[in-house]
């Protein structure tokens, strides 16, 4: 899968809680772009693994299972006119604030999280 954040590193996986308290403030910036027509959709990866112990010689399902899961934090991918995703919205990892990468900045623009209308006027800008 295709990541769309500015940084090139994967995100570091993150708690349950913390995902729905990210998934929330993008929600909040996803109603305020829809007030203004403008398409976003917010991403959520996991990763999952699931591997079972092949010391013995006992086939699957009798083998004892093992498995993970770790939550991402979650992206609001905004679709410009073009089709493609021109402007991504994430959460910073300590701050909680909004980090808005517009295809044309180099480094994320920070925003505190009790203004989601000023990401909402980042986007828009970019997007006119």
């Amino acid at each position: 899968m295709t990541q769309h954040t500015a940084t090139a590193e994967s995100p570091k996986a993150i708690d349950e809680a913390t995902a729905e308290s990210q998934d929330k403030a993008l929600a909040v910036v996803q109603r305020l772009l829809k007030e203004r027509g403008i398409r976003a959709r917010c991403h959520h990866t996991i990763s999952l693994g699931l591997f079972a112990n092949r010391a013995d010689e006992v086939t699957w399902p009798n083998r004892p299972l093992r498995c993970w899961l770790d939550r991402h934090p979650p992206e609001l991918a905004v679709i410009g006119s073009q089709g493609g995703y021109d402007v991504t919205v994430t959460m910073g990892p300590r701050s909680g604030s909004y980090l808005v990468s517009r295809r044309t900045d180099p480094e994320p623009q920070v925003v505190r999280r009790e203004h989601p209308e000023k990401v909402v006027d980042l986007i828009a800008e970019s997007m006119s």
